[in-house]
Parts: structure tokens; C-alpha cells; sequence
């Protein structure tokens, strides 16, 4: 495998993740609605349907925070691929993005710690940091 492609495999590993995370959310609201038939109010209003699937929340929290920080992590693979600047430290880095997003998953969906969650999440944003000043570095020194 050449060293360009190979930042797509993290970034396979993180569709998939937001995939797993879709299906989560899917099964929770499925099984809530077949325990909690839902009435016409509990849709009458955003608010109302917020509240009736407050008690499965967690996994569309989560899906929603998928988007959030990792559209830069989406946006920066293309330029990384089209500058050539894909290197080693980038997929490094990356696979350690990607796996630091799935715990935070798991944590936000599963366990629900605020606290390691936070860690985890800052730990992931100091990485896709690395990346970005990474990519500045190296587009700067191509110059």
C-alpha cells in the first residue's frame, strides 16, 4: 500500500464508526417506541419529540457530535491526498483520531462519564490540532 492511500483506512475506520453509531441510535429508538407507543402530542412539536426520545438520546447526542470536530478531521484527508502530504506521522496521527473518537463513543453512549469522556475528547482535539499544524508545517516548507 503506497503511504497516500493509507490515510483512507482511519478514515474508512471513522465512517464506519459513525455508521455504528447511526445503527445504536436506530436500535434504541425502535425498542423505545415498542415499549412507549408514541401518541400524536409526542410529535405535535420538535420540543415534544425531544422529549419523548430523551430517554435514548444518547446515541443521537453522539451522532451529532460526529460532526462536529471530525468535519475538520473530513476536510483535511482530501487535502492531505491532494498535496501528497499523506505521510507517515499524518496516518499515525490519524488512526490515533479515529481511535480516540470511537472511545469517546463508547464512553458518550455507553458508561456516560463526563469526565473521562472530556478527557478523551480533548485528547482527540489536540490530535486533529497536530494534524492541521502538521499539514501547515509541511505545506509551508513546500513552498
Amino acid at each position: 500500500m503506497t503511504v497516500p492511500t493509507a490515510i483512507l483506512w482511519p478514515t474508512f475506520a471513522l465512517v464506519a464508526l459513525v455508521f455504528a453509531v447511526w445503527f445504536v441510535l436506530f436500535v434504541q429508538r425502535m425498542a423505545h417506541i415498542r415499549r412507549n407507543p408514541p401518541r400524536r402530542e409526542d410529535f405535535a412539536t420538535g420540543d415534544a419529540a425531544m422529549r419523548y426520545f430523551e430517554p435514548v438520546e444518547m446515541p443521537a447526542n453522539n451522532l451529532r457530535n460526529l460532526f462536529e470536530m471530525p468535519v475538520l478531521y473530513l476536510a483535511l484527508v482530501p487535502l492531505l491526498l491532494f498535496t501528497h502530504q499523506a505521510g507517515h506521522a499524518q496516518v499515525a496521527l490519524a488512526w490515533i483520531y479515529v481511535a480516540l473518537r470511537a472511545i469517546h463513543s463508547f464512553i458518550h453512549i455507553g458508561p456516560k462519564k463526563v469526565q473521562p469522556r472530556f478527557m478523551v475528547y480533548l485528547a482527540s482535539c489536540a490530535t486533529l490540532s497536530a494534524m492541521w499544524i502538521g499539514f501547515f508545517v509541511d505545506m509551508v516548507a513546500a513552498v
